[in-house]
């Protein structure tokens, strides 16, 4: 019976020891890159309105479906792209194709914006891709 309590102690030592060290190197994490959260409360605020085209009110139609799932395929293909780049957000409305999010630079918002031209055609898409700051 004492070397069950003997080893149910030594597991528990353990496992504070493993708590404490995870909640140590998180803190630290935080803590050592010393800049605050982005503050996206007036975009997210402009995406609530009714009026604002969002990926959650796009249509359901295939052809749609099919623009936006051509355009992602083809930034998530390119791995020159930056995660900003291809987590843009890509919105398909009766052909007509609207970019959103921010990206690493000029370059990735021309790149972005000409293989959905590519895709949807010329005069098909409204870049409102920012730069990350």
């Amino acid at each position: 019976m004492a070397f069950n309590l003997k080893y149910v102690r030594h597991s528990m030592a353990l496992t504070l020891l493993a708590v404490t060290c995870l909640g140590a190197a998180s803190g630290q994490n935080s803590a050592k890159s010393g800049q605050a959260a982005p503050d996206n409360t007036r975009v997210n605020d402009r995406d609530k309105s009714g009026t604002e085209a969002t990926a959650d009110r796009q249509k359901e139609n295939p052809s749609d479906r099919a623009i936006t799932q051509q355009i992602r395929k083809a930034v998530l293909q390119d791995k020159s792209l930056s995660a900003y780049a291809h987590n843009v957000k890509i919105i398909t409305q009766d052909g007509q194709v609207k970019l959103k999010g921010p990206v690493q630079d000029q370059n990735e918002k021309e790149t972005i914006a000409s293989k959905a031209a590519d895709v949807a055609g010329t005069g098909k898409v409204n870049n409102q891709l920012t730069l990350k700051q």
